[in-house]
């Protein structure tokens, strides 16, 4: 009989290529995993992997238990879910988020602190990690939920397995300090009238970065990134205090300095999408649907700068 657990090594061994990376990811030692897949060879009664360099391929047998694999953790997943949630008195457990800061301070803190009083039995474990990783890590379980969020013009891919909701969309709009000549204009303002200020931006392949990078192309000009920073408090000082340009969420504009003008970018419609993300089915979990439950009562419902 194929066990659970070896598949769900073979299901790694496959999205992550490496025994090094599946180990690595599940806190196994590497020869711990080999002796495991070696296992599950034997069980299959046929071969599962061949050598390919450094690397090992997996073979067509291989891949069809791939595709069981993933729909049996699934099934799995909900069973246990529902479970719990059967079993389920007082409400405990305990939950793992893996979010970006803004996300961490303005949704799941005070969802901590509520849950403290309505749901005291159910504990957060947060992970501060960038949207890719933590979906990784979510994939792999060491995450039960994700706090992610998703750029206009660069949307994050589609995770088999994994449920998306929506908390709620906000507007990017153009940040610049409040003595630039272009904020002489208006409520809204080209970006070509800032072509040739020096950009603060989040770091390079992130949707802040790629949706600077494209806005500006279309506008005709390449930006001089100055400033990479993934910390929004920091981009908005840089900004503050004369160094930069750059895009920003209302979500970030909360209470920023006088010495900061806030626009919006003329002829195009911008905006972030903040998600959470669970495991097909975990969401059944009383714990983890207590956590979602406080994010989304805390989430706002059209954000304003």
């Amino acid at each position: 009989m194929l066990d659970l657990r070896r598949l769900r090594l073979l299901h790694e061994l496959h999205r992550r290529g490496t025994v090094g990376a599946v180990a690595e990811a599940l806190s196994y030692s590497p020869s711990t995993v080999s002796q495991q897949l070696g296992v599950l060879e034997r069980e299959a009664g046929t071969a599962l992997f061949e050598p390919a360099g450094r690397r090992v391929r997996l073979t067509d047998a291989a891949l069809v238990l791939v595709g069981h694999a993933e729909s049996l953790l699934a099934r799995v997943e909900r069973a246990e879910a529902d479970l719990e949630a059967a079993a389920a008195g007082a409400v405990r457990g305990v939950v793992r988020v893996g979010s970006f800061q803004t996300a961490s301070l303005l949704l799941l803190l005070p969802a901590m602190t509520e849950l403290r009083r309505t749901h005291p039995g159910v504990e957060v474990q947060l992970v501060e990690a960038e949207t890719e990783p933590a979906l990784e890590a979510l994939r792999s379980h060491a995450l039960d939920l994700v706090l992610a969020d998703e750029w206009s013009g660069s949307p994050r891919p589609v995770h088999p397995n994994v449920e998306r909701k929506d908390l709620f969309t906000e507007p990017v709009q153009l940040v610049l300090p409040a003595g630039h000549p272009a904020t002489a204009g208006g409520r809204a303002v080209a970006l070509d009238a800032v072509a040739a200020s020096p950009w603060a931006v989040g770091y390079e392949g992130g949707g802040m970065a790629q949706l600077v990078r494209r806005v500006c192309a279309e506008q005709g000009f390449e930006p001089e990134v100055r400033h990479r920073t993934n910390e929004l408090s920091m981009l908005v000082g840089l900004v503050a205090q004369g160094h930069a340009v750059t895009l920003l969420p209302a979500l970030a504009l909360r209470g920023v300095p006088a010495t900061v003008a806030v626009r919006e970018v003329a002829g195009a419609v911008l905006s972030r999408t903040v998600f959470a993300a669970t495991r097909a089915g975990a969401g059944h979990r009383p714990a983890l649907a207590a956590v979602l439950a406080a994010i989304g009562s805390g989430a706002p419902t059209s954000p304003s700068c």
